[in-house]
């Protein structure tokens, strides 16, 4: 590890409980897999390995279908969990963000789920969904190891399956998700916990209708089709997690298609203080 890595380690460590340390080996492999990790400055970088020790302390992986979940998996997983609290603060308390569940459930690929709907008439329809992953409130997350090790392709196309699943989880903090997480006082220079809500929906939506426009035109009539994953036009909740997905890990692309959401989600995500 560069000496200049390794004093901003022990420098961030210093202020903090102790927690597992994470092999120096294993977190330059992780951080030399993802290209937004590794765009990373070093200080952040030192930030991120608190904070994914700490996750790691509290979570618990399973690997379902005979799939073994390794450290190098484990740790890959927890730095792309941790991205969204990198500058929350102290990393007990950003944490404290993900306190309603301890599983994480791997699959080796895409997972089957069995859902059933009621139609309007009171008929219910069973069918089969196929996960990426999905959040359940107040229980566990469920990813598929395929798409979180595809690190490269998915960067380009502003996709991230731990970063999307993980987002929901902020947004599920004050009930049902619905794209809006809870914010903080005086977010964006807001006096109001009312007027900090009204500035949040004032920039999402109108990009939500735009997106959605632009999805309907290339599905339906072929027109040119967004670069923002078309999964977020199925409901506020998605286009925020599919918008946080492409913030962290391609964010030019993101600010050239909608530079409206960059103020809101750099309030968010990157507070003065917190």
């Amino acid at each position: 590890m560069p000496p200049l890595l390794n004093r901003l380690w022990r420098r961030v460590r210093a202020t903090v409980a102790p927690v597992p340390d994470i092999s120096a080996t294993l977190w330059l492999q992780t951080i030399q897999r993802y290209p937004f990790l590794a765009a990373l400055s070093l200080h952040d970088q030192a930030k991120l390995r608190v904070l994914s020790a700490f996750f790691l302390h509290h979570k618990e992986f399973h690997g379902a279908h005979g799939l073994t979940v390794t450290d190098a998996m484990a740790i890959d997983i927890a730095a792309q969990a941790c991205l969204p609290l990198l500058h929350w603060g102290d990393p007990a308390k950003a944490l404290g963000w993900y306190d309603d569940f301890v599983g994480i459930v791997l699959h080796p690929g895409e997972a089957i789920a069995r859902r059933q709907t009621m139609d309007e008439a009171g008929v219910v329809h069973e069918h089969t969904q196929v996960l990426l992953g999905e959040a359940m409130e107040r229980g566990p997350l469920i990813l598929s190891w395929q798409h979180v090790a595809n690190a490269t392709e998915n960067t380009a196309r502003g996709h991230n399956v731990v970063v999307h699943e993980f987002v929901h989880k902020l947004d599920m903090k004050n009930g049902q998700p619905d794209g809006c997480p809870p914010l903080p006082a005086g977010f964006m220079g807001t006096r109001t916990g009312r007027a900090a809500y009204e500035a949040w929906w004032a920039a999402w939506e109108p990009a939500y209708e735009q997106f959605r426009e632009r999805v309907i035109l290339a599905e339906r009539f072929g027109a040119e089709r967004p670069w923002l994953d078309a999964y977020g036009a199925t409901s506020q909740s998605e286009f925020f997690a599919v918008a946080c997905e492409a913030y962290f890990v391609n964010r030019a692309r993101l600010a050239q298609d909608f530079p409206g959401l960059m103020p809101v989600l750099d309030a968010f995500f990157r507070p003065p203080l917190r």
